[in-house]
């Protein structure tokens, strides 16, 4: 990869992985050391990666240290994890987006990334397979079931709010 190809590699894609990554992990600061850190990786192995692959690489960097250091703060998000069991909570509330983003966290992590990765980022399934280290089946069936949690999970919201 060249210089300027690297420079390409930064505008195309460094705003959507830091987006990913907030939506993961929910604290802006992270995020952004992390796409950093993905952007240090790529411009380490410079060599290595050509251009075409410089976007999963990144995902894949970045993907990887948010497990990582997801791993190492498991607790303290789990903690933080609000109870939207309750019915009344939901009573009078309009804004899908926040509804989505609340079921979203009712997700596996990694049913969540895959969610993130393929409907709100848009990537074909082999790419994602390679960015997570699963198969394309895995990944298949991991989004199917973290798509029919979410069903269920909204068709549970709008009867309690029935």
């Amino acid at each position: 990869m060249t210089l300027k190809e690297y420079n390409q590699c930064v505008d195309l894609h460094a705003n959507n992985i830091f987006r990913f990554l907030v939506k993961q992990i929910r604290d802006k600061d992270t995020a952004k050391d992390l796409v950093q850190d993905a952007f240090e990786r790529l411009w380490l192995n410079l060599n290595e990666v050509s251009f075409e692959k410089g976007k999963s690489f990144l995902y894949t960097v970045a993907y990887r240290r948010m497990l990582d250091i997801l791993r190492k703060k498991r607790e303290h998000y789990l903690e933080e994890r609000p109870d939207f069991d309750h019915p009344d909570q939901w009573r009078d509330y309009n804004n899908l987006k926040d509804i989505m983003d609340k079921a979203l966290e009712t997700l596996p992590l990694q049913q969540k990334s895959l969610v993130l990765l393929r409907d709100y980022e848009d990537y074909a399934y082999k790419d994602i397979a390679e960015i997570t280290g699963l198969s394309e089946s895995q990944v298949k069936v991991y989004l199917f079931r973290a798509r029919k949690a979410l069903k269920d999970y909204l068709v549970k919201i709008n009867f309690k709010e029935a």
